[in-house]
């Protein structure tokens, strides 16, 4: 039996196999409901006319308009879209409806389709760490070129400070980035996209990567300096944050929010887990950085511009729950 499955943002049409899944968890629909999706996914961008839908969906049983509408609302419901800014179903007054997503064929025979899953969940995790890596790397990116000028600020050589600063800062967010949204995304993948496996594999992913660095950070400075600063992020931090970006995920897939509310809801949660981590006496990056300074004599690195802008003398409480 010929059978194509089709795949559109995080979601797999199986035609054949009449399957909804996002992430490779079910969505339901019902039948009609389903072979409406189906029409408009199999001509991705073309004009699916209310004629059309009546012939090929209720196949000649009276209906009216309104069963139409409502059925392209509750697949707008299901897919989490909206008509007035819409991201899949685009309304056409008068005439229909038009599938405007991105949509790639995986697989064209029906035997194909469990195997097309399966490579297909496994390119659904890369995509999602790689996009979590990137995000990594931008936030921190920003954090060091504004640690950088902060700290340039109280220090010759203003350039190679800053280069300093953001490759130090952007180097460390890539690799627990990395690390955190491999695990979530792998979690999502086993355990399916509403299960809390997400923020256990955040929490254990940060727990692992917030701990080493700090073990070969000390090494590093008792070997080279024959001591070195203490009071630096860690494995507790690293836990906090890795926890918060697997709910933060899983809250997300949950609400079937789109990508950008689930990006600021997102944000949101961080910098909940970030204030929480610094009222608690932890420090992530800046706190790192200056106890660093504190640290080694004669160290010329200092973010009291920051503890400035927070209304402190110098880089305090007030400055660790700010940055």
């Amino acid at each position: 039996m010929n059978s194509r499955v089709f795949r559109f943002d995080s979601y797999l049409l199986d035609s054949g196999g009449r399957r909804l899944t996002r992430e490779g968890e079910p969505v339901a629909l019902s039948g009609r409901y389903f072979d409406a999706l189906t029409l408009m996914v199999a001509e991705p961008g073309a004009l699916i006319t209310k004629d059309r839908f009546m012939d090929e969906v209720w196949r000649g049983v009276p209906v009216t308009d309104e069963a139409l509408t409502q059925c392209v609302r509750s697949l707008r419901r299901a897919l989490g879209d909206r008509a007035g800014a819409p991201r899949f179903i685009e309304t056409v007054p008068k005439y229909g409806y038009r599938f405007i997503a991105d949509v790639s064929v995986e697989a064209d025979e029906r035997t194909g389709g469990a195997g097309a899953a399966e490579a297909s969940r496994g390119g659904t995790v890369v995509r999602a760490g790689m996009s979590g890596t990137a995000g990594a790397g931008l936030a921190g990116l920003i954090g060091g070129v504004v640690y950088g000028v902060a700290a340039a600020g109280g220090a010759g050589g203003g350039i190679s400070v800053l280069a300093v600063m953001v490759a130090v800062t952007l180097g460390i967010a890539l690799i627990g980035g990395a690390a955190v949204a491999f695990a979530v995304s792998g979690a999502r993948a086993w355990r399916g996209a509403r299960s809390p496996a997400m923020i256990a594999a955040g929490a254990l992913a940060g727990l692992i990567v917030g701990g080493g660095v700090h073990l070969i950070a000390r090494d590093a400075f008792d070997l080279m300096l024959g001591a070195g600063p203490v009071a630096f992020t860690g494995a507790g931090e690293g836990l906090v944050l890795g926890g918060a970006s697997g709910f933060a995920c899983w809250l997300a897939m949950r609400l079937r929010l789109s990508v950008r509310r689930g990006a600021v809801v997102g944000g949101a949660i961080g910098m909940v887990a970030g204030a929480m981590i610094a009222l608690a006496g932890g420090r992530l990056m800046a706190g790192s950085l200056q106890a660093l300074a504190n640290g080694v004599p004669g160290s010329r690195l200092s973010l009291d511009a920051l503890g400035s802008i927070a209304g402190e003398s110098g880089f305090g409480a007030r400055a660790l729950v700010m940055t």
